[in-house]
């Protein structure tokens, strides 16, 4: 039997048999490997595993000799084993289609608590006062379509229930489930959570945005990631950076160009196409890919020909209304919040089933008492 002299190396144990003093690279196979190693002596060696925390754990294994040496951690391992903070865009989970629901509100929440955020934390965002009076001092007609919530006509289902009431029974429902609650005068809930992503993933988190709204696209990262209720199948799903890429070829960074170039029919944003018709996605995706974003494509025109006449004479003659979209559709990262270092703890969420059924209870009473008051009007 052979003997073997160890030796401590950076944290590891080196195993060199004395069969074998010069040992050849594991890398290097030859024929008679697989015989030869019927007979090489095994020797048990203690293999180092890190992980993204500095900490080592071992493990045995058996090896014919070398310096054996940690499995190196991916990108995605160290980007998977940071915590979630979880952003929840609250605005778009109380309407039902373009309807305002509570009941909508009530059902995608607790899916979201039971199947999606558990016991990681998570930051509830409102849309404050006015808050979209910045972006239509530069474009009147953005979002002009949209009715707000908290102004809805009270429906038939609701009431019971005043309008003016609808986000502070939402916010109660979502503080009793330990979640604060966000609200920043004059400010979209959109531009609430850019800033505080930023603020997040500097502290060493990874960032999960719950919202339907497709302009957390631009914030997509492989540390930022958005998780989507779908309707259609009656639960969530994450939307991450590799089907951003496979489903738009682009980076985030492109896409916000592309829409400023395209414009944003749902927000009231129009695009350059309706001022030259023969500037399409095609041309814009074009000259995109070449440039990487908006104000580089801009700057190229406003010195050399950068494409076709069309484009060219577009781009030149057009550059402050696109530059102008650019400022309306990006996100702010610049309100005026700040991160609460308690609301990075983990949730605790044993209110939950009672707090949610005790709302879903007090609906149900809503319908019955409206149903109620109907038929004695009808009956009268």
């Amino acid at each position: 039997m052979s003997k073997c002299c160890c030796d401590a190396v950076g944290g590891h144990v080196l195993v060199t048999p004395r069969l074998h003093p010069t040992p050849r690279p594991s890398s290097v196979y030859l024929p008679w490997e697989k015989l030869r190693s019927k007979t090489r002596p095994k020797t048990t060696v203690a293999v180092a595993t890190g992980n993204s925390r500095g900490s080592f754990t071992w493990a045995l294994k058996q090896t014919g000799g070398g310096l054996v040496l940690p499995r190196k951690e991916s990108n995605e391992e160290k980007v998977r084993s940071k915590k979630r903070v979880f952003f929840l865009d609250v605005n778009p989970l109380c309407y039902n289609g373009s309807t305002p629901s509570l009941h909508s509100f009530g059902n995608w929440v607790s899916l979201f608590f039971e199947q999606v955020s558990l016991s990681d934390p998570v930051i509830a965002v409102i849309d404050g006062e006015r808050c979209n009076e910045y972006r239509r001092q530069l474009l009147p007609s953005y979002k002009a379509h949209r009715r707000k919530f908290s102004k809805q006509v009270p429906s038939q289902r609701f009431s019971s229930v005043s309008a003016g009431r609808s986000h502070q029974i939402v916010g109660d429902v979502l503080r009793k489930c330990n979640v604060p609650v966000l609200k920043v005068e004059g400010c979209e809930a959109d531009d609430v959570v850019a800033t505080l992503v930023g603020q997040v993933l500097q502290r060493g988190y990874r960032v999960v945005i719950a919202s339907p709204d497709k302009d957390f696209k631009q914030l997509i990262s492989e540390e930022v990631q958005i998780v989507m209720p779908m309707p259609e199948f009656g639960r969530w799903s994450f939307y991450t950076l590799k089907h951003y890429i496979a489903q738009y070829n682009c980076d985030p960074c492109s896409d916000l160009s592309l829409r400023c170039i395209m414009g944003d029919e749902v927000d009231g944003v129009p695009g350059i196409q309706h001022m030259a018709p023969g500037f399409g996605r095609k041309t814009a995706l074009k000259l995109l890919k070449k440039h990487g974003s908006l104000e580089n494509l801009l700057n190229a025109a406003s010195v050399r020909t950068v494409g076709r006449q069309y484009a060219q004479d577009a781009l030149t003659k057009y550059a402050d209304f696109l530059r102008r979209n650019y400022e309306i559709l990006s996100l702010r990262r610049d309100i005026d919040v700040q991160l609460e270092e308690e609301w990075l703890f983990d949730r605790d969420r044993r209110n939950d089933s009672v707090v949610l059924s005790n709302f879903f209870k007090r609906l149900g009473d809503t319908q019955k008492l409206t149903y109620q008051n109907a038929s004695h009007s009808s009956d009268g």
